[in-house]
């Protein structure tokens, strides 16, 4: 188990490195294959040395090793995260298709913070991607109510749009749009509680950061990794989330 998980982690961190690459090029029109990844201050051709997800940034204490600009940190984080994620996605839910859900779904989550880190942007183009692998994915690995899918892509996309209206623009049209994806994933139960955990982190994140002095009073911020925590949360531990719940309420 332990050389199976070491295994996982590992692939992880490769895929973390790509997630990078797509979060970072997608949003710009650039192709994900070509040109080669560089340094973006010198332009310097990163060589296979330099591509070790987190132990490259370690080695060159987090410079370019050319011109020696600072690496943002951003890099190996994603990659170390995306690694971690996927292992407890296998240890959640062991060798059964359920994994690969799970998987995609945490792949989906890496890159559109990337990209929302970056540019404010979730890429239409990653959602409908990730959405069509969804479908072959719920057919292969349907939830217990055949139906529970298309009602939890209407909750999730009508709940954002509600919240867009009233607001007048305070949710982002790519964030109304990942939750219709959400919610074919998760189901209408699992969703609701999302986006509740969701708000949740957003709310203490951004109180955090106005103390900190990251965010500024009226400033709008990324909330693609607020639903990136509240969903996984809630993916992972509904059900004892919900027991939980269920034993406070009664007491």
């Amino acid at each position: 188990m332990f050389f199976v998980t070491l295994y996982i982690f590992t692939i992880g961190l490769i895929f973390g490195s790509f997630f990078n690459v797509v979060g970072l090029r997608v949003p710009n029109g650039q192709s994900i294959v070509t040109p080669r990844s560089a340094c973006p201050a010198c332009h310097h051709t990163l060589r296979a040395k330099e591509l070790v997800p987190v132990l490259s940034y370690m080695w060159q204490r987090g410079k370019c090793a050319n011109c020696r600009t600072k690496i943002s940190s951003l890099y190996p984080c994603m990659e170390l995260l995306t690694g971690l994620l996927f292992v407890v996605s296998f240890l959640l839910f062991g060798f059964q298709g359920e994994t690969a859900i799970a998987i995609l779904l945490v792949s989906l989550f890496m890159i559109i913070t990337v990209s929302d880190l970056a540019y404010m942007l979730i890429p239409n183009r990653v959602l409908v991607f990730f959405f069509c692998l969804f479908v072959v994915g719920r057919f292969i690995v349907p939830p217990t109510l055949w139906y529970d899918s298309l009602l939890g892509m209407a909750v999730g996309f009508g709940l954002l749009y509600v919240i867009a209206v009233v607001s007048r623009g305070g949710m982002g049209g790519g964030d109304i749009k990942l939750y219709a994806v959400l919610g074919y994933v998760l189901g209408w139960k699992v969703v609701l509680l999302s986006f509740f955990l969701s708000t949740l982190a957003g709310a203490i994140g951004g109180s955090v950061g106005l103390l900190i002095g990251r965010v500024k009073r009226g400033e709008t911020m990324p909330f693609g990794p607020y639903i990136m925590v509240g969903t996984l949360i809630a993916y992972f531990f509904y059900t004892p989330i919900i027991n939980w719940y269920m034993n406070l309420v009664n007491l």
